[in-house]
């Protein structure tokens, strides 16, 4: 019988140097998609799928997010005494459970496996999911959802994928599968940014993970990897000789914020969707592009 995933990982040290002057003050994580922070749309994509734990790696300047996760005493009083009940219910919403988040340092940028190590004593003898902010995944039923399905069927490890045109494998983190057409299939091998025209297939990893509490042994060894850091891609490798490893495949859009045409991308695709802004954006845009 396979353990339930309760707790998540969420890698929020990074600088977000693409972003500078903007997060020279603010985390990269707390720009925001429409009026949501990036960081809130990947814990309410947890949240949905279960998730009762919710873990944040941070780093230096990030105390804000911490602060995100908090009441707000004050705020919540003013919201109060000037009717302003939907809003103060949208807060009332959003805020985890007394006790279901953790925050952890890493002290320095040594990579997202490095990220992960560090969060090893919180997740404990336990599987775990891993969210990267960056990526959003958008559309149809939550990424992270349809990965412990899977993971309840056939146990193991699990990583989220996606199809990327051929001639820009090389860019990411590639694997290889036994059915490239399946939404869930083996994994036969991966590849950390394939030379063009090796890949193993177009299935690139999108930033959403089911792993295995073996993971941290191997991190431990802090072996460094590409771009001298400790690499997460390594450890599954090396993982994937003793325990199996599935890839779920992800049908909807992916967003990643942490490029500027990504976030601008997100931006227009999460307020198109909604009614209250959808219809002006729409007018505006054609507006602008008449």
């Amino acid at each position: 019988m396979t353990k339930k995933i309760r707790k998540a990982v969420f890698p929020v040290a990074g600088l977000g140097t693409r972003f500078l002057p903007a997060t020279k003050a603010i985390p990269k994580e707390m720009l925001t998609i429409v009026d949501r922070p990036v960081v809130q749309h990947v814990v309410d994509e947890a949240r949905a799928a279960g998730i009762e734990h919710f873990v944040f790696v941070t780093g230096r300047n990030k105390a804000v997010i911490e602060d995100h996760f908090d009441m707000a005493y004050e705020l919540d009083d003013t919201l109060q005494k000037r009717g302003k009940a939907k809003e103060l219910a949208a807060l009332k919403h959003d805020l985890p459970a007394a006790g279901a988040t953790s925050f952890t340092r890493q002290q320095a940028p040594l990579g997202l496996g490095h990220a992960v190590w560090c969060a090893r004593d919180i997740v404990g003898d336990e599987p775990f999911a891993l969210l990267l902010p960056d990526m959003l995944h958008h559309g149809g039923k939550g990424c992270l959802a349809e990965m412990i399905e899977a993971y309840e069927r056939h146990g193991g490890n699990h990583i989220a994928v996606a199809p990327v045109p051929d001639d820009q494998t090389h860019q990411y983190g590639i694997v290889g599968v036994e059915d490239a057409s399946a939404k869930v299939s083996r994994i036969t091998g991966m590849v950390e940014k394939p030379a063009k025209g090796t890949a193993p297939s177009n299935l690139h990893i999108s930033g959403r993970y089911i792993l295995q509490p073996s993971i941290f042994e191997l991190l431990a060894r802090q072996e460094k990897g590409a771009g001298g850091e400790i690499q997460l891609t390594d450890s599954m490798i090396a993982l994937q000789e003793k325990e199996p490893f599935f890839a779920v495949r992800f049908d909807g859009a992916i967003y990643d914020t942490g490029s500027k045409i990504g976030f601008l991308a997100a931006n227009v695709a999460y307020a198109l969707e909604r009614e209250d802004l959808g219809p002006q954006l729409r007018a505006e845009i054609a507006r602008m592009t008449g």
